[in-house]
């Protein structure tokens, strides 16, 4: 049986690798992040110190004289930017209206006010980082102190100076950090697959063992067991399993002990009474003809014995035949017969022609067993005359190249419980029934005969009332492992081989299934065996 696609698609197999996968792109990136992280703080953080140091230095060290002269201030802004550590600078002054860069612009852009207000206010200066039009800056505002007598404290002068420093390097050093962080993960994931798929394949193992032993035992080989390697849960769900299969496997056997047990007593038991039978129908047979020579009630004692001897007859029939189902002995002896006519002969046979509605068109050449197709018709119409309501039809027709034979009544129909069951053996729909002289069999025999051509056999209810039987049968006959068994039953399984071939002519008696009824019967159900299993 093929599995369905999605499910091959998502298997375990799957899962175990995708989890896998997905633990370790979050640890890689995850560890990428990390480092991420610290490299960009240290690369900044190391920019940064080294900026604000060398600008604090070079702003100590700038003694301004005053008043300033913009151009010598420019100068010595120039001299300062030269110096610029790690990478160069631009020098903007401001002091009071005063402003002057070592750029091409007394003013920068970059600075903010909050800066500014900052150095012009704490002695040891401030700085930020600042990103304008997607670009990074390191903007530093140092005040420049002097001491009014000489030794003093140093007290601000008014002029301010700032650096602005583009921190292009150190972006493009972040970013090598990140395209290297992603190359590293993409090609730690590939590396990841493998042991992925090695970690997926041990799971894995185990459970195909488990999922082959369990096709295994749903074929029947209950003998099935799995090899047990090392401690861990999976072999803990090895050793469950074959102690399971252990168990189960024993009390198969034993239930194949008791059916074959109980086959064989049922097929012992009918082939004895067949012997006893024969004598007491032929005696019956004798009495009942004579029985209008006696006194009334003599008379119907004789009918009642002749009566209830044909039934237990038909009985041991119905019971052999199911035995010889049991044991596969039963056979097929196919003939290629007119449908119609079939049907035809076997309600005449009973006496059934005015009370069974037909619709038989001619031309359905069908290959089939004669004896056991009429056995299977006169089971189902017989069926419908005592536990449904006429009229009854029996109804022929072709589907494909199958030929399709209804039985219809107009009764109340199978009470819904009752459908499933419709076909067990002994299984009578209710207590009157149980008191019935039909087997509980005969729709057990029926579907039996019609699975060993080859075919189907359904019930159901129709709308408006009433019960329908539909047979199904190949018009080619069974096809190969429909028919007769391929090979021989085992001991276990069937009664033992005396007992399973037909008796002789000389010691069997009258059988349902087998021969139609005298012509004298007044009850052809009852003298036909007509089999109450099933409505």
């Amino acid at each position: 049986m093929r599995r369905p696609a999605a499910t091959v698609a998502f298997g375990l197999r799957t899962r175990l690798v995708l989890a896998f996968l997905l633990v370790a792109a979050v640890s890689a990136v995850t560890t990428a992040a990390l480092t991420y992280r610290e490299a960009r703080n240290a690369v900044l953080t190391r920019a940064q110190d080294t900026a604000v140091v060398s600008f604090r230095e070079e702003a100590e060290r700038f003694v301004p004289g005053l008043p300033l002269d913009p151009d010598g201030l420019r100068w010595h802004l120039y001299d300062i930017a030269a110096r610029a550590k790690p990478h160069p600078w631009i020098v903007f002054a401001e002091y009071g209206s005063v402003r002057a860069s070592s750029g091409d612009r007394p003013v920068s852009g970059v600075l903010t006010e909050e800066l500014r207000r900052t150095a012009r206010t704490s002695p040891n200066g401030s700085f930020e980082r600042v990103v304008k039009d997607g670009k990074a800056y390191l903007t530093i505002g140092m005040p420049v102190l002097t001491r009014v007598v000489a030794g003093g404290r140093a007290v601000p002068s008014g002029l301010v100076l700032y650096a602005v420093m583009p921190m292009t390097n150190e972006e493009v050093d972040i970013d090598a950090l990140v395209t290297a962080a992603r190359d590293g993960a993409l090609p730690g994931l590939a590396v990841a697959l493998v042991p992925a798929l090695l970690a997926a394949r041990s799971v894995l193992r185990p459970v195909r063992a488990l999922r082959r032993a369990a096709h295994s035992m749903g074929g029947g080989r209950l003998d099935t067991r799995i090899p047990v390697r090392g401690r861990d849960e999976m072999a803990d769900l090895a050793r469950t399993f074959n102690d399971s299969a252990a168990r189960l496997e024993h009390s198969v056997q034993e239930l194949r002990d008791a059916g074959g047990r109980a086959r064989r007593f049922a097929s012992d038991v009918s082939h004895e009474l067949r012997t006893p039978l024969a004598g007491m129908l032929a005696v019956a047979d004798v009495l009942d003809e004579d029985a209008e020579e006696l006194g009334p009630d003599t008379a119907r004692a004789v009918r009642l014995i002749s009566a209830e001897t044909t039934k237990l007859a038909m009985l041991v029939e119905d019971l052999m035949e199911i035995s010889r189902f049991d044991a596969r002995a039963a056979e097929l002896t196919t003939d290629e017969v007119d449908a119609a006519e079939s049907v035809r002969n076997t309600l005449a046979d009973r006496q059934w022609l005015g009370r069974v509605r037909t619709e038989l068109p001619d031309g359905f050449r069908i290959r089939l067993d004669p004896r056991r197709f009429d056995v299977v018709v006169a089971n189902l119409v017989g069926n419908a005359l005592r536990h449904g309501a006429e009229p009854v039809t029996v109804r022929l027709s072709k589907r494909g190249g199958a030929l399709v034979t209804e039985v219809r009544d107009c009764g109340p129909g199978i009470a819904p419980e009752a459908l499933p069951h419709i076909f067990d053996r002994f299984y009578k729909a209710d207590d009157a029934r149980s008191r019935s002289s039909g087997s509980g069999l005969g729709l057990a025999i029926a579907e039996e005969n019609v699975t060993l051509h080859g075919g189907t056999l359904r019930a159901e209810n129709v709308p408006g009332g009433g019960a329908l039987f539909t047979v199904e049968l190949p018009f080619e006959g069974p096809t190969s492992g429909s028919g007769a068994p391929d090979s021989r039953p085992s001991a276990q399984d069937s009664p033992p081989s005396a007992q399973d071939s037909p008796p002789s002519a000389q010691d069997s008696p009258p059988s349902a299934q087998d021969s139609p009824p005298p012509a004298r019967d007044a009850e052809p159900a009852d003298r036909e065996g007509l089999k109450g299993a099933g409505t």
